[in-house]
This record gives C-alpha cells, structure tokens and sequence, in this order.
C-alpha cells in the first residue's frame, strides 16, 4: 500500500462504490463548473460592457477553442488513466515513471498547438465563414487563447496526475484559486487598462500560469508519490507508447467531436450574428449544466481504472450501474430547471431589448436540455471504457458525433432554421451513444465470463 500521511490520495478499490463515485464526483462538479465559469465570465463581461458584436466575436471562436482545449482535456485525461491504472496495481515506479510520460508528451503536444493554432486561426475563421463585422476581434481573442496553450495543458495535467490518485477535491480547490484570479483580472484588463477583447484572453492566460504555480507547489510539498526521481527520466519508448496509446485517440476524439461543432459553428454564422450570440450565450449555461454529467462520467475513468488496475472487475460493474442511477435522476432534474429558467438566464448575458437572442436561447435550451439523459449515458460508457485502457471505439463514437454534427448543419438548418443547428448536438449524442453502449455491455459480459471466479 502506499503511504497517505497527508491524505491527499484515495484508493478507490476497497468500499461501497456508489459512495466512493459519488464523493469523488462532488469535488470534480464544482471543478469541472470552475472551468466553465472561465467561459462564462468571458461571455458575461464581454457581453456587458464590449456590447453584443464583441460577445458575438468571443462566442464564434468557442468551437475553435473546443478544437484544441477539447483535445487538450482529452489528451491530458487519457495520460492519466495509466497512471491510475499503475495506482491501482500499487506500482509506486510505475507511477513515477508514467509522470514523466505525462510530461513529455504534454511539452511536445503544447509546442505543436501553439504553432499549429496561431498560424491558422485567422484562415480557420474565414473558412467558417466568420461575420466581417465581427472576425477581427474573434482572431483577437482567440490567436492569444491559442499563445498561451502551454499554460492550458499543464494545469490540465496536473490537475488529471492527482485525481488519478483518487484525489478530486485539491484540483477544485486549484481551480477555484484561478478562476478567481481571472474575475478579479478580467475587468480589470477591459474596462480599467482599456484592453478590449485581447484583455480578456491576457487575464486568463496569466490566471492560468499563477493556477499552474500553485498546483505545483501542491504537488511538491503534499503528494510525494509523484515525485520523480533521476533514473525515471530515462527514455522508455514502451511506456511513452502506452501512454499514447489511450491519450492519443482520447485527445483526437474530442477534435473530431469539434471539428463538428465546427461545421455547426458555419451554419450559425450564416443565421447572422444574433444566432451566433444566442448560441454563445446559451452554450455557457449548457457548458455548465452538463458538467455534472461529465463529472460522473470523469469519476467512472479514475474508478475503473485502479480498479481494473487491481483486477477487480465485479467492482467495475456495479460501480457503473450506481452511476447510471445517481447521473440520470441528475440530468432530468437540471433539464427541469434550465427549460423553466430559460429566458431569465439568457437576460443575464444581453439584458432587456434583446428579446430575438432570448427567443433564440429558450429554444436552444427546450431542445439540448430534454435530451441530457442521453447524454449522462454517453459520459459513463465512453470514460468506463476509457479507463479500461480502450481507446478505438470511443473513437468511433467520436466520428459518429461528427458524421450526426454534418448532418444536423447541411440539411436540418435549411429546414428548421436555428432549432436545426439546436438538433445538431442531441443527434450526436444519440449517435455516440449507441456504438459505446453495445461496446460496453460487450466488454462486461467478457469480463464477467473471464473472470468467473473473482
């Protein structure tokens, strides 16, 4: 067993399951909320005080940011599921070792995006046929987002390294410290030094290197099994190899899923900037709402991975059953409350007179919201089998995503106009869901047929 003088790692492999997920879902909520609200203050301020052009500007560049920041949590997430997986086993060099795995691939990956997103931001912009009005300010914004992805990735790795240790409250509490940071910055740099669009993105690039400071020193002075000693730092191809090979497909997953999101973006810009508005104010509220599912679906990976680590299958099955219960009865409690509180939440972002783009979100809201349970289930079995160490057909699921985002955007939007960009998401999720379902119960009842005698 490892030593846990300071508490700051859990075993998931011994306890009831649905309260080990669920105390460890709780911490990854708000976490996960924490991260939204970077986009939400974003949105907020911007919309207030730089007037409705400049919050179409930022909001026209979240599919871009998904593209990359996307495949930067999925990258990131899918690195750590070896480490929890090596946790699980109680292989303490083994942890080390995948560390620094963790970190080489994260530098080389940050390295690329950042030349990769900078050099082709504007020419991304154009391809999606951003408004003229508003695309000068969108590459504002988004080439400095795009500088800054080191800052992005290491706060994301960090953060991934400890709650693979079962610890998933010190990462709410790091992100909680910079979301604050940037709350107190982003005004600042708006409306105080006169910064504009390009402000708002500083302040969270600097909130983001001040949250990787502390996390960091967190790390040194609280969580000693991930200290790296010499001898680990040498160059081990197989293990960077297993690193990759879950970290990879789960990091190129989500840009396939934005690369969707991307084309949907198109469809809008085409509806003018009012739908582009409504949908960036209303994307906030709904980034928000899903990461309680997300979190569950986050949890699962962490569990499934010490447990699989441990090789205690029985376990896996039943801790995804208990995670359907709690997820689901979530999902429709949160859709009740947004379709209700609808119009009231879209008045936050634009105030009164705006009544198009309120009419425009409530009916984003009515559409993505009904169909949440939908996704719930989608988070638990992609990240289930994420953290069993498979990495193809939550690919696939990816590329169905994609294929139903296409779909949604070159023929339900001539039809239906805005509420056809409204279906795109739903459809994926419903797309995404079927392949990860029968891949799931597939796998458990392999497993269970395996491992008879447990």
């Amino acid at each position: 067993m490892f030593e846990d003088k300071n508490n700051a790692v859990k075993d998931l492999t011994e306890g009831e399951p649905a309260k080990l997920i669920l105390f460890f879902t709780l911490p990854l909520i708000a976490g996960n909320i924490f991260q939204q609200l970077y986009g939400f203050v974003d949105t907020l301020i911007v919309g207030r005080f730089l007037g409705v052009n400049a919050l179409a500007a930022v909001g026209c560049t979240g599919s871009l940011m998904f593209l990359m920041l996307g495949f930067v949590m999925g990258l990131t997430s899918g690195l750590s599921i070896y480490t929890g997986q090596r946790f699980g086993a109680k292989d303490q060099i083994g942890v080390r070792q995948s560390v620094v795995a963790c970190t080489i691939i994260s530098i080389i990956a940050s390295i690329i995006l950042t030349i990769l997103g900078v050099t082709f931001c504007r020419e991304l912009l154009i391809i999606m046929e951003t408004p003229p009005e508003i695309i000068d300010g969108a590459y504002s914004f988004i080439s400095i987002i795009y500088g800054g992805m080191i800052g992005f990735i290491m706060i994301q790795m960090q953060t991934n390294l400890i709650r693979s240790l079962g610890d998933s409250k010190m990462p709410t509490v790091i992100q909680a410290v910079t979301l604050c940071i940037n709350i107190v910055l982003e005004p600042i740099a708006i409306i105080i030094l006169n910064g504009g669009i390009p402000g708002a993105a500083l302040a969270t690039i600097v909130s983001l290197v001040i949250g990787n400071i502390i996390c960091l020193i967190y790390i040194k002075k609280r969580v000693p099994i991930l200290h790296t000693q010499r001898n680990d730092w040498q160059f081990d191809k197989k293990i960077l190899w297993a690193h990759a090979r879950i970290g990879l497909p789960m990091g190129f997953q989500s840009s396939i899923i934005a690369i969707g999101a991307v084309v949907v973006q198109v469809a809008l810009n085409n509806l003018g900037p009012a739908a582009v508005a409504a949908t960036a104010a209303a994307m906030r509220v709904d980034g928000i709402a899903v990461m309680p599912m997300m979190s569950f679906g986050v949890a699962m990976a962490a569990y499934t991975a010490q447990n699989f680590g441990a090789q205690k299958f029985s376990r896996i099955n039943e801790g995804v059953k208990k995670c359907i219960y709690m997820s689901c009865s979530f999902s429709i409690a949160i859709a009740i409350l947004i379709i209700t509180f609808g119009p009231d939440l879209m008045k936050l972002f634009v105030g009164e007179g705006q009544d198009q783009i309120v009419e425009y979100g409530e009916q984003f809201f009515i559409i993505n919201s009904s169909c949440f349970w939908i996704l719930s289930l989608l988070f638990i079995f992609r990240f289930t089998l994420q953290g069993l160490g498979q990495s193809v057909v939550p690919t696939i699921a990816g590329v169905m995503e994609l294929i139903m985002r296409v779909l949604a955007a070159v023929f339900l939007v001539d039809i239906f106009g805005y509420a056809g960009a409204c279906m795109a998401s739903p459809l994926a999720w419903l797309g995404a869901c079927i392949p990860l379902s029968i891949s799931f119960f597939l796998t458990r009842n392999r497993m269970c047929k395996e491992h008879l005698n447990e």
